[in-house]
């Protein structure tokens, strides 16, 4: 009776950790006796290994000869991007020399004629990225309406006194909060501004443009200058470049556009999204993005090239800059 050849000696079979990574060696024929198999020598018993193991053993060396040299470069850059939070497949393990090419994607054309930055008075383009409370509280207002106490602040580094002085800033935002038609008017919400000795439920915190663009707070992909309003730090991020210059929509007139900067980025707090112009000439809504400015295929188009889902059809109506939620009511005074 023919013996049974174990399976991890068959051709293909899985060898155990303890088995040599060698070429598959077929033992199924019945062995020779041992006199014969001296006369047929190494090289008939052997056939090809004895020539595949010297070149396998001599490939080896080389390259532990060639480890042995490196300096290390591509493992330390692999560590360092990890550490740095740099793209984790830019290991620095790359070949020598020009390779393919790829074509890089060209930026895309935002270009909307009405989102530039108006020209104007000079301000600084970054800050300490941290902020002090102005001090200063004022009464409760809006009445029996949900009550969201806030906080002024202004990121250290910023000098308001070519502005109108530190206290123009929290001035405006106490007046626009309670004029009868902000949103207190709706009867739904009332406010109060309280000091650093309060934790507030939002923080109104005028920044430099570059920490309102860093991904903490309002991020840059609409490469335009805009405020926001960063849920996780309950902080509306007024954009010290629009404080400044304002919006072209506006022609100008920046006590409105501040006073808009104001309404909008507390109607995000209060649970508000982004709407569009609503009736062709008429008064545009404060939740719209006005500093991008009025027209709604404008608007649209920005939104849809970055990925937002904000419901703003491009419809072609342009409506009226307005800066209050409540435009109706009646001014102080």
């Amino acid at each position: 009776m023919t013996k049974r050849v174990p399976d991890r000696y068959r051709a293909g079979e899985r060898r155990t950790s303890a088995e040599p990574l060698a070429a598959s060696w077929r033992p199924e024929e019945r062995p020779r006796k041992k006199a014969h198999r001296k006369k047929r020598g190494v090289l008939a018993t052997y056939g090809w290994r004895v020539y595949a193991v010297p070149v396998l053993v001599a490939l080896t060396a080389l390259v532990v000869i060639q480890t042995s040299g490196d300096d290390g470069a591509g493992v330390e850059a692999a560590q360092d991007g990890a550490a740095q939070g740099a793209d984790p497949q830019n290991s620095g393990d790359v070949q020598a020399g020009p390779g393919v090419s790829e074509k890089p994607a060209k930026p895309q054309d935002l270009k909307i004629p009405t989102a530039d930055l108006p020209g104007g008075a000079a301000y600084p383009q970054s800050g300490q990225g941290e902020w002090t409370v102005l001090p200063g509280t004022t009464p409760r207002v809006g009445g029996a309406g949900e009550l969201y106490t806030y906080t002024i602040e202004v990121e250290n580094g910023i000098d308001l006194a070519p502005y109108g002085g530190i206290d123009s800033f929290g001035k405006l935002v106490d007046t626009t909060l309670a004029d009868p038609r902000g949103w207190t008017s709706t009867g739904q919400v009332s406010v109060q501004r309280v000091d650093g000795g309060t934790e507030p439920d939002i923080r109104i915190s005028l920044s430099t443009p570059d920490t309102v663009h860093k991904p903490d707070y309002c991020g840059y992909s609409i490469t335009y200058e805009s405020s926001c309003w960063r849920r996780s730090e309950q902080r509306v991020m007024i954009n010290l470049a629009r404080w400044v210059r304002g919006a072209l929509a506006f022609s100008g007139d920046i006590g409105s556009y501040r006073e808009y900067a104001i309404n909008h980025e507390i109607g995000h707090a209060f649970g508000n999204g982004h709407v569009g112009c609503a009736q062709e000439g008429g008064l545009a809504p404060v939740m719209m993005q006005q500093s991008f400015g009025t027209n709604n295929n404008f608007v649209a188009r920005l939104n849809d090239q970055v990925g937002n889902s904000d419901p703003v059809e491009a419809d072609g109506k342009t409506c009226r800059v307005n800066q209050w939620p409540n435009p109706q009511a009646q001014p102080p005074g």
